[in-house]
This record gives C-alpha cells, sequence and structure tokens, in this order.
C-alpha cells in the first residue's frame, strides 16, 4: 500500500510504499477515503514534536472497516468509521475523574508500526499514520458514524471540528451574547468561528495574518474580520466597549499569538489557548499583569472531549443540517499532491485540505 512519508526534519514529503501488520486480535484495517491535513501533521515535519522517523503522516481521516482481530467487538467488517487519535484507556486516574483528554496512556507523537518493502522500521503519527490508503489499529481508535455522513465530513469530524467545537461548548463554555476573538484561522480556528457564533456570541472577531482569510473567516460565521498586527488591541477594543472580549482563543500555539489573545481580553475574561506550540517557545507575562487583569489561561486538549461520546454527536448534527462543514475544505487532491497540501498549509492557505487516497 502507499503512504506519504517523512524520513527527517524537514526532507521532502514522499509517497512510499509500506507494508502493515495484519490485524492483531483487538485490531482493525481500516481502508482510508478521506483525509484532512493538519497543522499537528506539519509539527511532525519541522520538528517540533520529535517524533521518530521514517514516519507515516496523518492522524485525521474517515474510512471503512475491512477486517477485525478475533476479539474486536466494537466494529465489523463494512463499518463507517472515524479515526481517534487520542483513544482514551477508562481506567487511568484521569478518565476515572471524567478526563478522557487527559488520558495519560495517549497522546505520544508516534507509535511504531510497519516497514518499508526493505524492512525498515517505520513509525505512524499519534499511532494512526493516516495519510495512507490503510491504517491498522487498536478497536479502541475507531469511532462508527453513520454511512450516509460523507466520507470527506467524517474526516474533519476526527481533529478539526472535535477540537474547535468542543474548545467552545466544554472548555471555554461560550455563553449566548458573549463577545469573542479567535486567532488563526486555518481548519480549527474556522471550527472555532462556527461554534462561538452557534453559540449564540457576538461579537465573533476572527484574526489571521492573511487578509485572504477574511472571506473565509465571514462564510463561518465571524461578525469581523481582524488584520494580526500592531492595531489588534486598538480593533479589538472598538468593537467591545473599551475592553476587550469576554473569550479570545488562541489557535496557532506560538508565543506571540497566545500574548495577543491575553491582550485583547477583558479584565476577568477567558484565555483558551487550542494551538499546540514548541517546547522553547516561552510565553512572558507580567505578574502585576496577572494579578490586576484577572483573566483566566488554559488550554484545551482535543476540545476538551470525549470522542466516543462527541464524534457521533457531531455526526448527527452534520446530517440533520445543524453543523455545515462545507466552509472548512478549500482544496482537494489525492496521496501524490498531498506534498503540496503541506506546502499550502505552511504558507498560511486556505483552510483544511482533504487528501482522497
Amino acid at each position: 500500500m502507499r503512504a506519504l512519508v517523512v524520513r527527517a526534519v524537514d526532507a521532502p514529503l514522499r509517497v512510499e510504499e509500506i507494508e502493515l501488520p495484519a490485524p492483531g486480535p483487538d485490531e482493525v484495517r481500516v481502508s482510508v477515503r478521506a483525509a484532512g491535513v493538519c497543522h499537528s501533521d506539519l509539527s511532525m515535519v519541522n520538528g517540533t514534536l520529535g517524533p521518530p522517523y521514517p514516519l507515516v503522516l496523518g492522524h485525521e481521516a474517515a474510512g471503512v472497516v475491512l477486517e477485525v482481530g478475533h476479539a474486536v467487538t466494537r466494529v465489523a467488517p463494512g463499518a463507517h468509521v472515524v479515526l481517534n487519535w487520542a483513544p482514551p484507556c477508562r481506567d487511568c486516574w484521569y478518565c476515572g475523574r471524567g478526563e478522557p483528554w487527559l488520558c495519560e496512556r495517549t497522546g505520544s507523537p508516534s507509535a511504531p508500526r510497519g516497514r518499508t518493502p526493505t524492512g525498515e522500521p517505520l513509525h505512524v503519527t499519534l499511532g494512526l499514520g493516516a495519510l495512507a490508503e490503510q491504517v491498522v489499529v487498536p478497536q479502541e481508535a475507531v469511532i462508527g458514524v453513520p454511512a450516509e455522513l460523507p466520507f470527506e465530513a467524517a474526516a474533519l469530524l476526527g481533529c478539526a471540528v472535535l477540537t474547535g467545537v468542543g474548545a467552545v461548548r466544554r472548555t471555554a463554555k461560550v455563553a449566548p451574547g458573549e463577545s469573542v476573538a479567535v486567532i488563526g484561522l486555518g481548519g480549527v480556528g474556522l471550527s472555532v468561528v462556527s461554534a462561538a457564533r452557534a453559540a449564540g456570541a457576538d461579537p465573533v472577531l476572527a484574526v489571521d495574518i492573511s487578509p485572504a482569510k477574511a472571506a473565509l473567516a465571514a462564510t463561518a460565521g465571524a461578525t469581523d474580520f481582524l488584520l494580526a498586527d500592531e492595531t489588534l488591541n486598538r480593533a479589538v477594543r472598538e468593537r467591545t466597549g473599551g475592553r476587550g472580549v469576554d473569550h479570545a482563543l488562541e489557535c496557532v500555539g506560538r508565543a506571540t499569538t497566545i500574548r495577543a489573545a491575553w491582550r485583547a481580553t477583558r479584565r476577568g475574561g477567558q484565555v483558551t489557548v487550542v494551538g499546540m506550540g514548541a517546547r522553547d517557545d516561552i510565553v512572558g507575562l507580567a505578574a502585576l499583569d496577572i494579578f490586576h487583569s484577572a483573566r483566566t489561561l488554559r488550554s484545551s486538549v482535543y476540545g476538551s472531549s470525549d470522542p466516543d461520546r462527541d464524534v457521533p454527536e457531531l455526526a448527527r448534527a452534520v446530517l440533520d443540517g445543524t453543523l455545515d462543514l462545507a466552509h472548512l475544505i478549500t482544496d482537494r487532491t489525492t496521496l501524490d499532491g498531498a506534498p503540496e497540501a503541506f506546502a499550502r498549509m505552511a504558507r498560511g492557505e486556505g483552510a483544511r485540505t482533504v487528501v482522497l487516497p
């Protein structure tokens, strides 16, 4: 089978032949029908997350179950599924507290799985390696969805939409009438914009460094588009009675944009970091500012969501028309076009590219 492989930090991405093992007793083989190109995959390429190489990229995908191990009870061949890159164990302290997104047994950048035709060991991104024609994963890493749900939409539920919607609904708990700023308008950021608007937030200020994102922001439901430059703080306050927003959600994962989110938030407001940043990118805040502003700074890991509960809920919302994902998909390509999709993402162009193996 074919897969998108990176062999070193910032090395060229290439589609290569790989070999996957047969499913073990509690594993399933899935034919990947659609996979999103996510910024976390770029973090694997540029070394931000430091995975071992060679590495099969991809972690946001949907497909059809081809084969199951003899101990699998969760799905059967033919089932349509969304892949879950952080399946909780349900046994650890965090899972016992109802916080499966913090499960102590998930979150490793990669897992060993498969080989090249010459016998070289491979790793797969976040335990999946979903930018491939097939994956072999534990049964806990698949979530059944209705067969009528389009694969492109189903793929986005596994990361961008679950993360963005969860950040609004479950982490920040945005209420009707509250003001929101969203910094960074990739697939996750645009999902945050849509979820904030659906929650009744007003205004919803969409912020990005690229003026080209203005149209996408409007389609997602933003009331205003603001450039991320030296005028941002003033522009936010002009639209919020001079105070700043109730909620700022940062969807980039950089110290500069986290500080921008902090400054854009009113006294007593909430700053939610949704983007995943680098270990050595340090955020500096003055001790007096922390005390005086009374702001809350927290992160949203995987949208503070339980995928087994929330993915089926989001799938139903797509099917009944209350959740529209069309604006998130700006490009479609094949596996052979995936390297260029990564280049577009690195340049900050578009929202999500969906790869159709």
